[in-house]
């Protein structure tokens, strides 16, 4: 119940934003008009990429491999760093996790071997599936209508509709590119959108 409040609330949040936000088509929606589901949802997913992908490329390739270690935190700390996934890893996540969130939702098949997309974790590769992954989620998200945003879908856990997958794919992006800015940081790399 819990989740199903928080995407309603990007939901609603996206739609606010419309009116001020550019859609896709780089058109300012009227003040008063009605967006789609899908260019509320695309306005999320545009705002969360010119974040990600900038973030993703200001990592220095011999720095992809970074993950934080027991020696950057206080000595005896009981947290365990063995399975904290490397920088590169997370971008290849996002990638991937894109592509399932977005082809569940939509039904379209990926434009990318989804077996080998957890292992591009070297930054040309990984920045390009990352990049590949959004292009695929916007072409996913053109296919939200108002007929279809709401309809409960197969392929997904619970009560998910296509707009509580496009809109939970945003957050779920948020939170591991959380985790990127912060080894952006740990590595004295101020985040692009932080740079501004």
């Amino acid at each position: 119940m819990r989740i199903r409040s928080l995407v309603m609330a990007l939901v609603v949040g996206a739609c606010s934003l419309v009116a001020t936000a550019q859609t896709a088509g780089g058109q300012n929606a009227a003040i008063g008009s009605v967006a789609t589901p899908a260019q509320s949802l695309d306005v999320m997913l545009t705002l969360f990429e010119k974040e990600v992908v900038p973030a993703a490329k200001a990592m220095p390739a011999d720095r992809y491999d970074f993950a934080p270690s027991a020696a950057i935190f206080v000595p005896a700390s009981p947290e365990k760093f063995d399975t904290v996934r490397t920088f590169g890893q997370q971008v290849a996540h996002v990638a991937e996790a894109n592509y399932y969130f977005y082809s569940t939702l939509s039904g379209l098949k990926p434009d990318m071997d989804m077996s080998k997309v957890d292992k591009m974790v070297k930054k040309d590769e990984a920045v390009m599936a990352l990049e590949m992954s959004l292009a695929f989620a916007h072409k996913a998200i053109a296919t939200i209508t108002a007929k279809n945003a709401f309809e409960p879908i197969k392929g997904a856990d619970g009560m998910n509709t296509r707009a509580t997958l496009a809109a939970f794919g945003v957050a779920h992006g948020y939170d591991h590119y959380g985790q990127m800015v912060e080894y952006l940081r740990m590595n004295g790399i101020v985040p692009p959108a932080s740079a501004k």
